[in-house]
């Protein structure tokens, strides 16, 4: 998955994205409100990392900007402000948590998926399809009891689709995910590693079907 960390302090932020990484959360990077707004416009993020002391605007602002468009990707506030009627204003604005800076980042890796669990398009830490397993822990993958080995974007790829089975993510999602704001991806990355994964699990004996539906996306389902 990937997430969108908005803090105006490069260091900490670059810590954070660094952190997120070994526990299997990619994360873009920006420094102010406006950059905010620009990544939120292009990808589709599992959900926000917001501080509230930003350079060009209020964090309080800019959430309550987001919400007020009816844009309702989980955000978690991180900030220095600690005092009750801070955390009442950031709640109010539409933080889904809030926690205090300095945290430890297993908490905060904690709450970002307690978050996302609420949401309902992250559940479970084990992912399942017919003889298929994902045991999101270890970031391991089972055909039956056997080992799948799978590059790093293989697995990120397949956990966008054991999460949905059944649904269809879209091209745009899987490449916002995968990819986010690095550049340079070729038009047709996502189908090149759509196509790889279908390859290693048809060799491992998976008994799933990656669909492709036309002009719109993917979706894993259970072979007939």
């Amino acid at each position: 998955m990937r997430v969108l960390i908005v803090e105006d302090d490069r260091a900490l932020a670059a810590a954070l994205a660094d952190a997120l990484s070994g526990r299997a959360v990619a994360a873009d990077l920006v420094h102010d409100a406006a950059a905010a707004e620009d990544s939120m416009a292009v990808a589709d993020y599992a959900a926000i990392l917001l501080d509230l002391g930003l350079p060009d605007e209020d964090g309080v602002a800019l959430l309550r900007r987001i919400r007020a468009r009816g844009d309702y990707r989980p955000v978690i506030v991180l900030t220095a402000r600690g005092e009750i009627s801070a955390r009442i204003a950031g709640l109010d604005a539409g933080a889904d948590d809030y926690l205090t800076k300095p945290f430890d980042m297993d908490e905060l890796h904690a709450r970002l998926m307690a978050v996302l669990r609420r949401q309902g398009g992250y559940l479970g830490r084990s992912l399942a399809c017919a003889n298929l397993h994902l045991d999101i822990g270890s970031h391991a993958a089972f055909v039956d009891d056997a080992p799948l080995m799978l590059s790093l974007r293989e697995m990120e790829l397949l956990e966008l689709l054991l999460r949905r089975v059944g649904r269809v993510i879209t091209r745009r999602f899987a490449e916002d995910h995968l990819f986010g704001l690095d550049g340079g991806v070729e038009s047709n990355a996502v189908e090149v590693y759509v196509h790889r994964l279908r390859r290693r699990l048809e060799q491992a004996g998976a008994t799933v079907a990656i669909q492709t539906i036309r002009g719109v996306g993917y979706m894993m389902v259970a072979a007939a």
